[in-house]
């Protein structure tokens, strides 16, 4: 079972709309930016979506200065292609954070992707 957290201001909106697409194999659990660094660390959770206004900062501050900036990546206010995620994903990137009017498109792709690799 591969565990994805989902923080920030529309972590709601990001559990909800990957429990709908009804994925085996994953789990979805809204979490603090923090608790989620610790588990990430502790291989507790394999993945984090972080989402706020603007899909920049805030969406991943903690992240960053916890993790470091190698396994995180930001999409900001663009969406990208599932090619783009699948990419992301081979060079090991763990944190991935978005805007809050973009959850409807980035979340799914990602589920799918993370899904996809087994």
């Amino acid at each position: 079972m591969t565990k994805i957290l989902a923080g920030g201001v529309g972590k709601t909106e990001v559990t909800s709309t990957i429990k709908q697409l009804g994925i085996d194999g994953l789990d979805i659990v809204a979490s603090s930016d923090m608790d989620a660094a610790m588990k990430l660390r502790v291989g507790q959770a394999d993945y984090y979506l972080g989402t706020c206004h603007t899909g920049a900062g805030a969406s991943l501050g903690v992240l960053v200065g916890l993790m470091g900036s190698a396994v995180c990546h930001t999409f900001g206010r663009s969406v990208p292609t599932e090619d783009q995620i699948t990419a992301l994903l081979d060079e090991g990137k763990k944190v991935f954070g978005f805007s809050m009017d973009q959850i409807d498109a980035i979340a799914p792709l990602m589920a799918r992707a993370i899904a996809a690799r087994g």
